[in-house]
């Protein structure tokens, strides 16, 4: 069985690399390092099928090292001790540059164990990992390597390498592909970014073609279908999709808080979009609309009782009533406060008349006596301090300005003026 298509038409220089022109583009860091030939450890972070691997290749031989290739899946310490063993042979002279794939696999004792022949020059390191460097790679190896994020690769460049596939596909077949007009751009944007999978989209279709060779915009789209999602419900993808998803609807984006949850549902995710409403309606709403958080509740409950696809419909509400709705984050901001104080040990003695007076000899320690009961009084207030004497002029609360919260302050205003 012959290499997969991806494989055949690998770029060979960097001019060949579609994307990552913020990194292989003229006068860039990156570029300029890999022409220089004196490669430092690198690790490569993005998703997959954007180019880590063939840049890897491409840096290995440009660099005039012999190059391994390992799996953090699947790699052991003995693999390892194995790649530096080839520093000792005639292949080896030149240097050793290990290609690393999926490096946040390994444990941390296998990753010291990298780090032990990184650091005395033994090879040279490039790791490749789909997850954030930051969070799964070991401290010591992200400081001694470079780190640098390859990127989604925007359509217009892949729907360059999918004609470059098609071609080469063609070969196959007297007289080339006939392609349907729209069935490369198609490609091109359903492939969420990902080359590795439109190509491999173009060599199934080139399978499926027949003896006619007929490539159709419906084949296509059964071959593509739900491959332009990029999501891991445990990876950054996730937490990216579901950060931008609250920061669209705290911006009063409604179009764009509507886009990042039919993503979030396209990806069969319907927890996390309902939970975030949650937290939405009390952090970024919060006072200046109470009534939301009641109504998302009800949307969300709709929700979960409808499941997909016409949960959607409750979701779709909610985010356009919070994306919509005038913002505050008084109230966020003051529990905040509140935990840093007793976080930091600031809290001090209950005040001996708030304390329970409701059992036998309490009057006997003092508590409860004094304290003023509030409805006995005008307007149901009475001055009185509650925080404890170290906190008693703290301030957590402020008022926000949103038409809510001045009506509040209002009130409270007047109810001091007239316990005067």
């Amino acid at each position: 069985m012959g290499a997969p298509l991806a494989d055949r038409i690998r770029p060979q220089t960097l001019d060949e690399v579609v994307g990552q022109e913020h990194l292989l583009g003229q006068d860039k860091v990156l570029r300029r390092m890999i022409e220089s030939g004196n490669i430092p450890n690198l690790i490569f972070y993005g998703p997959s099928g954007v180019g880590k691997t063939t840049v890897a290749s491409i840096i290995a031989r440009k660099a005039g090292k012999k190059l391994y290739k390992l799996n953090g899946t699947t790699a052991s310490t003995a693999d390892i001790r194995e790649v530096v063993e080839g520093c000792n042979t005639i292949e080896g002279i030149g240097g050793v540059l290990l290609y690393l794939d999926e490096i946040q696999y390994l444990n941390k004792k296998q990753q010291q164990t990298l780090l032990e022949f990184t650091e005395n020059g033994s090879i040279t390191l490039i790791a490749s990992t789909t997850e954030n460097p930051y969070f799964y790679v070991y401290n010591a190896i992200l400081s001694r390597s470079t780190v640098f994020e390859f990127k989604p690769v925007p359509p217009e460049k892949v729907a360059e390498a999918v004609n470059r596939a098609f071609l080469r596909a063609g070969e196959a077949f007297e007289g080339g592909l006939s392609i349907q007009e729209g069935v490369c751009g198609y490609l091109a944007h359903a492939c969420g970014g990902d080359v590795r999978k439109a190509i491999n989209a173009v060599e199934m279709l080139a399978l499926a073609a027949g003896d006619g060779g007929k490539v159709t915009l419906e084949d296509a789209a059964q071959v593509a279908q739900r491959s332009a999602m990029r999501y891991d419900r445990d990876g950054d993808a996730h937490y990216d999709i579901l950060s931008a998803f609250q920061k669209s609807i705290r911006g009063s984006d409604e179009n764009a808080g509507l886009h990042y949850l039919a993503r979030l549902l396209e990806a069969g995710d319907l927890i996390s979009p309902c939970r975030r409403l949650l937290v939405i309606a009390s952090e970024d709403v919060g006072l200046a609309y109470p009534q939301a958080v009641a109504i998302v509740k009800a949307c969300v409950d709709s929700a979960m009782q409808l499941g997909l696809p016409e949960a959607r419909i409750p979701l779709a509400q909610a985010v356009i009533l919070l994306a919509t709705a005038p913002k505050s984050n008084s109230a966020i901001v003051a529990i905040d406060a509140a935990l840093a104080d007793v976080r930091e040990g600031k809290t001090g003695e209950v005040p001996a008349y708030l304390r329970d007076g409701h059992y036998g000899g309490a009057q006997k320690m003092g508590h409860a006596i004094g304290y003023q009961y509030a409805h006995d009084y005008k307007n149901g207030y009475v001055r009185q301090q509650y925080l404890p004497d170290p906190l008693k002029d703290r301030v957590y609360y402020h008022f926000g300005s949103n038409k809510t919260e001045a009506a509040a302050q209002a009130y409270r205003e007047k109810l001091l003026r007239e316990s005067e």
